[in-house]
Parts: C-alpha cells; sequence; structure tokens
C-alpha cells in the first residue's frame, strides 16, 4: 500500500521575493509549466515544500545543498529567454562521450544503451569483459558471500573477486537465499537476465553513483532487514521489493544532480516536472527491465501493477530534498511508539527508512570503506562542478574543488543529514549494529577534522565551511 503525506504548511517569517513565487514548493518550474497543469505561481507564496527558508534550519539548509531543488535566475536563464542559452537544450548523455550531439535518439533508450549504441554506429568495438573466473576468484567470492551480513562487508574486493558482477552475483545471492526465487516461481533465465540488465544500466565512468554503490547498498540493506525489529515482521513480498529498489535504486543515474538537469532544461526535468526527476527515473527505468524482461509476467496484471507501484514508492523515499519530511514523520511514531509493524503501510514506512538508511550508509562503515566511497562521491560532485564551469553555468553547491575539500562536505554531510537519520533508526531498531553505525561514524568524522589542513575542533572546523554555502546560496 503506497504511503501517501501531506508536507506541512510553515507561517511566513520574511516577505516572500518575487522569484521566489516562481518555484513549485521546493523544486525550481520554468514559465512552461502551466502545460502542466502546475498552480498559479501566486498561490505558491504559502508553501514551502520540504524545505525550510529559515535561515536558523541548518540542517534543512545543507539538504538543500546537496539535491538543491532551487535554480537561480541568472543572464541567460530568465524563463523568456532560457530558449536563446546555447546550453540550455543540451543532452548531457553526449558529455562523457563522442558522439554528435545533434544526433537524436529514442527517449526511452538508457543513457547506458544510447553510449553503447552510439559506439556501434560509429564502428567502435564494444569492449565485453570476461565473465569467466579463476577458480580462487570463484571460490573467494563464494567465501565473501557467507558473511555477506557482516557490516564490515567489502564490497570493493567483492566486486574485485567476481570480475566486476558485485551488483548480479550479490542480489542473486541474497534472492536465492531467502527462497524468493522458488516462493515467487521466478524464471531463472529471466532473474539473470533481469539483474545483467541492471548492472549494465548503471554508469561505470561515475564515480560514485554506479553499480559498486547499488551493489554495497543492496547488501547494507540485507543487513537492516535482518534486524529483530524487521526479520520478525517482514512478509516475503516485502524482502523481494526491499531486495530489488535497492540493487535498482539509482538505476541509470547519468552522474549529475537534479538541479543540473532543472537548470539545462533536460527533458527528464520536463517529464517529471522538476519533482524527484533522478528518482522517477531510476524508477522507471526498473519498471521498463522488469517488463523487458517479463520478470513478473506470470503474475496476476493486479499483483504486477502493486509490485511496480511499491517499488516506486521505496526508490521515491532515497529523494533527498524529501529527507526532513521522512525523519519528521519518523520521529513523530518513534514518540508516540505507534509503530504496527502488523500494518502493511506501517512496514512499508520502515522499509522506506531502511532504504534511505542504506542510501547514505557510507558514513557508518569502518574508516577504510567510508574513505573510500567519501572520495568517490566528493569526486562526481567536482565533475560537474568542472562541467558546469566550461559551460559557464552557475556551480552548483559543493561542486566547486576550489572552494571545498572533501572533509568539509562529510562533516557537514554526517552532522546535518547523516546523525540525524540515524539517530533515530538507533531508536527503532537499539541493536549492537544500530551503536555500531553510530560508533563508526563518530570515528569517521573525527578522523576528517584531524585531516583538515588547519588543526581544529571538528566543530568548529565544519561549521563555517556550511555556513559560507548557505552565505552564498541562501534566498535574498
Amino acid at each position: 500500500m503506497e504511503v501517501c503525506y501531506q508536507l506541512p504548511v510553515l507561517p511566513l517569517d520574511r516577505p516572500v521575493p518575487k522569484h521566489v513565487l516562481s518555484r513549485r514548493g521546493a523544486i525550481s518550474f520554468s514559465s512552461s509549466s502551466s502545460l502542466f497543469g502546475a498552480p498559479d505561481p501566486r498561490q505558491l507564496s504559502q508553501r514551502r515544500g520540504a524545505i525550510s527558508y529559515d535561515s536558523s534550519d541548518q540542517t534543512a539548509l545543507y539538504i538543500r545543498m546537496l539535491g538543491d531543488v532551487r535554480v537561480r535566475s541568472q543572464v541567460g536563464f530568465e524563463p523568456e529567454r532560457r530558449s536563446s542559452h546555447p546550453y540550455l537544450c543540451i543532452d548531457f548523455r553526449t558529455l562523457h562521450s563522442d558522439s554528435d550531439p545533434e544526433r537524436r535518439v529514442h527517449r526511452l533508450l538508457s543513457f547506458q544503451r544510447y553510449l553503447h549504441s552510439s559506439r556501434l554506429l560509429r564502428g567502435v568495438p564494444q569492449q565485453i569483459p570476461l565473465h569467466i573466473l579463476d577458480e580462487d576468484y570463484t571460490g573467494q567470492a563464494r567465501c565473501m558471500l557467507e558473511k555477506v551480513g557482516n557490516w564490515n562487508f567489502d564490497i570493493f574486493l567483492f566486486d574485485r573477486l567476481t570480475n566486476g558482477n558485485s551488483l548480479i552475483t550479490l542480489t542473486f545471492h541474497l534472492l536465492n537465499q531467502y527462497g524468493l526465487v522458488e516462493l515467487f516461481q521466478l524464471d531463472m533465465v529471466k532473474l539473470w537476465r533481469f539483474l545483467v540488465m541492471v548492472q549494465e544500466d548503471y554508469h561505470s565512468d561515475n564515480p560514485y553513483h554506479n553499480a559498486v554503490h547499488a551493489a554495497d547498498v543492496t547488501q547494507a540493506m540485507y543487513c537492516y532487514l535482518r534486524e529483530p525489529m524487521l526479520a520478525k515482521s517482514l512478509t516475503s513480498k516485502d524482502i523481494l521489493l526491499g531486495l530489488l529498489a535497492a540493487a535498482t535504486h539509482d538505476l541509470d543515474h547519468p552522474g549529475v544532480n537534479q538541479p543540473f538537469l532543472i537548470k539545462t532544461d533536460h527533458y527528464l526535468a520536463t517529464l517529471y516536472r522538476n519533482t524527484s526527476v533522478l528518482e522517477n527515473h531510476h524508477w522507471k527505468s526498473a519498471v521498463g527491465l522488469l517488463r523487458e524482461t517479463g520478470l513478473f509476467s506470470h503474475l496476476p496484471a493486479e499483483d504486477r501493477l502493486n509490485m511496480e507501484r511499491d517499488l516506486g514508492s521505496l526508490i521515491l523515499a532515497t529523494d533527498i530534498s524529501r529527507q526532513n519530511d521522512y525523519l519528521s514523520r519518523f520521529r513523530l511514531h518513534l514518540d508516540q511508539e505507534n509503530l504496527c509493524m502488523s500494518t502493511a503501510s506501517h512496514r512499508h514506512f520502515v522499509l522506506q527508512m531502511a532504504l534511505k538508511c542504506a542510501d547514505i550508509c557510507n558514513p557508518c562503515r569502518p574508516w577504510e570503506l567510508s574513505k573510500q566511497w567519501s572520495e568517490k562521491v566528493t569526486e562526481e560532485f567536482f565533475q560537474q562542478g568542472d562541467i558546469e564551469k566550461k559551460h559557464k553555468l552557475e556551480v552548483s553547491p559543493l561542486c566547486d574543488r576550489e572552494m571545498n575539500t572533501v572533509g568539509n562536505i562529510q562533516i557537514g554531510f554526517m552532522t546535518y543529514v547523516a546523525e540525524p537519520l540515524f539517530a533515530e533508526w538507533a531508536r527503532f531498531c537499539d541493536t549492537r549494529l544500530s551503536q555500531t553505525m553510530l560508533g563508526h561514524m563518530g570515528l569517521n568524522k573525527a578522523s576528517w577534522g584531524g585531516l583538515q589542513q588547519e588543526p581544529a575542533p571538528v566543530s568548529e572546523e565544519a561549521e563555517p565551511s556550511t555556513q559560507n554555502l548557505i552565505q552564498t546560496h541562501q534566498m535574498p
């Protein structure tokens, strides 16, 4: 059952600038949005979506910077002049390839498949890795799978041992281990084909949002599914959806964030009306692969549609711009002690929170693993900033490699995003794993503080960086 939430309406604490009236809640929308039935901008002065405009609300402001939902007006970007800007119609699928930018491709193709097809059309042979592994590597991978529920699981090593097939191998193993293949009568050939296509539709040239990240999130999700509060309550369908959502939650991620898509007028931003653009695309991409492979074709039509809908509800919960909404509702449930795991809607909400935790659990991993993830996600930020500089766009928050460091970004992320979420998760699941995650996060935060150029306490080191970003990007 899909859980729907009504965002709170907060009282205005200052006059609303005119350019704010052109925003749809927390999401920017252009003057053409009326084509999609958008509300009259004059009615939006009373709406704030999930993002607070209160400058003292640093958590909301930091979240806003991460998945920043605002697109500032600047010369060449006013609605009436947007079509005149040379970069606004660019399809960023061409940014990482030398393919002809004028080529028109079918928009149902994933970006990764577009790159594959364009290479073939240009006569460039596709490099297909050998999937035949040395027996020693295969044996070591099997040994690792025996400890797949260990929080110290090294997904980077596992990916090497499986020759870059960590997502396929891990997900298939977990579905089999739970007996879901037999229980749901899944065709083995269709399942394998589905998992191969899922892995292929992640972009291997993304430093962070790639198949290894998806495998890592799937392994974390498995750890949470084994927690007593969930293990004794979840149904087989819940577990199947949780694992599939984890495996596909960033499917076909382009390596740039939502604000980039919005300010460049990408067709996905238009298609999804500037709302949860990437998450909607991940969901629809996953549904497309489910239907293409016919993985659930043997189920009744109503059951298939329910599975697709619930899968989407889980993936959409990973939208960072709605972090405060989900967190406040989770906190309210815990305060009132009214979460009933025998209720389908409550179980689904807990699955949403579990996937949110799995998606951003990198700060909670041991330092050796956490540091690698931190460097990868920051490099992806910086690559987007490099593209924005190259095309003379306003550089997104946290994306300027000359203004930010890995340590400052990670300290701010832990302080304003990760710690509040995992503190509430620990209230819900007060287990050894929850305490371990909080312990790792505290140590990792201290380690990043110690690596800063100028020695200073972590709280003093993180605050100026965050404040500078707030001053730079907050509304006038």
